[in-house]
């Protein structure tokens, strides 16, 4: 736990927010054609890459194109979780009036609902980010990911929980608006999750259908390895979103709140809030594009229905005014940040871990 109250005066943390206020309307105002364009292209690549992949696919008793099929079907299965699906659902584009672009329409191609997902994702976790007992993508459920978390022997399977998500992420990703764990606190009843169920099933059977038995026996004789190929593509995006949205919300430097010190907090501390509580990752045009600029989870973080390719435009000007406050501005490589990330799930998996949250004394210092 961090003290938020403390990083700032009140006088700061309102000129604070309203830096970052004109900061967003500054780039509100200057959407335009462009932004369109860019949503519009990276659509129709994915789409392109989609039927390359699937068409690759029937020449699989060749390898190479069974290799290139599954490599585009990846591709095309992380541009549409990531930079489309994503950010379409987070009403990035709504301003547009295009159907197509509207988040309350959008269905990604992932066995989670997307109605159940915009509840989980866009208001629990972005209206809570990082606060302990509130915020559900703290360790979803599953990981204890802050020693906040009360320790319990079940929480010795850590790493092997952690492994698990990563490679059904997507899976994860769906049961999660069940909010399991407080069905089993008795906070929640299963009464509550029955319209939850029928999205999931319908949406779960569609996605199954869809690449385990149509694709598939639409090869005939190469079915198997269609289906192979289906299951490759799905568990390389899985491993993809898992390995890129832990980076940016769980690296040791990455700060938890607690219900008390966020009550009632300005728009000013909100966005305190989400800076202290984010990491971004370093890397070039591609890698940014394929994270959905979840890469700039900061800025994300701050402006969520902002159009994510701006991220990369506004990052400098996010990271000057941190420095301005003397604030933390947590950013690094992917290695660095997914090894950060692995030490913290092993370490929480024990009773003694060190609290990967605590201030230092001279950031504390510096913040008086």
């Amino acid at each position: 736990m961090t003290g938020l109250q403390d990083r700032l005066t009140p006088e700061q943390v309102e000129e604070f927010g309203r830096e970052l206020d004109a900061l967003r309307q500054r780039i509100v105002d200057d959407l335009g054609q462009e932004d369109v364009d860019y949503i519009h292209d990276i659509i129709k690549k994915q789409r392109g890459l989609e039927v390359a992949g699937r068409a690759l696919l029937f020449a699989g008793f060749f390898p190479p194109a069974w290799l290139a099929g599954v490599g585009a079907l990846s591709l095309a299965k992380i541009l549409d979780n990531m930079e489309i699906g994503h950010n379409v659902m987070h009403g990035q584009y709504d301003w547009t009036r295009d159907p197509a672009l509207s988040s309350q329409r959008f269905e990604w191609d992932t066995v989670a609902p997307a109605e159940n997902w915009r509840h989980s994702h866009n208001y629990i976790h972005h209206t809570y980010t990082n606060i302990v007992d509130k915020d559900r993508d703290v360790g979803y459920g599953i990981l204890r990911m802050d020693t906040a978390q009360k320790w319990h022997p079940y929480y010795l399977g850590n790493p092997v929980y952690a492994t698990l998500l990563a490679i059904f992420f997507q899976w994860g990703v769906m049961l999660h608006d069940l909010e399991v764990e407080n069905v089993v606190k008795g906070e929640r009843s299963w009464a509550d999750n029955v319209p939850v169920l029928r999205r999931i099933v319908r949406k779960a059977s569609r996605q199954i259908g869809k690449d385990y038995v149509l694709f598939p026996l639409l090869t005939g004789p190469l079915a198997p390895l269609t289906f192979l190929g289906n299951a490759t593509a799905n568990l390389t995006r899985n491993l993809w979103a898992f390995a890129i949205i832990f980076c940016g919300h769980f690296p040791a430097d990455v700060e938890s709140f607690t219900e008390e010190e966020t009550a009632e907090e300005s728009r000013g501390q909100w966005y305190l809030r989400q800076i202290l509580g984010s990491a971004n990752i370093t890397g070039g045009p591609l890698f940014h594009i394929l994270s959905g600029n979840l890469s700039h989870q900061i800025e994300h973080h701050l402006f969520p229905d902002i159009p994510a390719r701006r991220y990369p435009q506004i990052a400098g000007e996010v990271r000057e005014i941190c420095e301005k406050y003397g604030l933390p501005y947590h950013t690094g490589p992917l290695r660095k940040q997914l090894w950060s990330v692995a030490k913290k799930i092993v370490k929480l998996a024990l009773p003694t871990a060190p609290s990967p949250t605590t201030v230092e004394p001279d950031r504390q210092l510096r913040a008086a």
